[in-house]
């Protein structure tokens, strides 16, 4: 068998609006996820930081969805670039020997224009380089749906998947496990892992 080449991070932003410059990264939660023998993945620890607002952007529709007190984060949010070296120090603290860091989001393309944008920005090298993994797009091929059919609620339960619970839906960490789990099994559906 061939050794590990990723160490996974399931990966969730919560964000003041639709794009990055304009709005705000505003909480952002990473959980790895490790290759372990035969290619069976373990779920390991989780990250989770709230970030000082340093744009005006804030759609009122987008603080609605993440419910997150706009004036305590410019009160009491780290800085994005001190935010940004955590994280990376806890990719480089759990990341496997000889592994690569591996971005995995649903809409995984909004979660990594904001991490790749923000990294940019505050003049820091990005863990995760330039590649990612879709949930959504992982389920087309797994599942032999369509993209309109790759939402949570359809997903969920033809894996076997619980439901997030719904009181922790939009608090980065919680979602960033609750996708952990439903990369798992979308990898066992796609018969990628044990």
């Amino acid at each position: 068998m061939s050794p590990p080449k990723h160490t996974y991070y399931s990966i969730d932003v919560e964000a003041s609006g639709p794009v990055p410059g304009l709005f705000n990264l505003l909480s952002l939660g990473a959980v790895a996820i490790h290759e372990r023998e035969h290619g069976r993945l373990e779920i390991g620890p989780t990250f989770y930081v709230e970030l000082r607002p340093a744009f005006a952007g804030h759609d009122p529709g987008a603080n609605a969805v993440h419910g997150l007190d706009l004036e305590k984060l410019q009160r009491d949010g780290l800085e994005p670039a001190a935010a940004l070296r955590q994280l990376s120090a806890f990719v480089a603290e759990t990341l496997d020997p000889g592994t690569k860091a591996t971005f995995v989001g649903h809409v995984a393309v909004f979660d990594w224009m904001y991490v790749c944008w923000y990294y940019a920005w505050c003049g820091l090298e990005n863990p995760f380089g330039y590649k990612g993994i879709d949930t959504k797009s992982l389920a087309m091929g797994a599942l032999g749906l369509s993209w309109d059919q790759t939402g949570k609620e359809t997903i969920l339960p033809k894996l076997g998947v619980s439901p997030q619970p719904e009181h922790t839906v939009h608090r980065a960490d919680a979602d960033a496990r609750h996708q952990a789990d439903l990369f798992v099994a979308l990898m066992r559906a796609s018969r990628l892992a044990p």
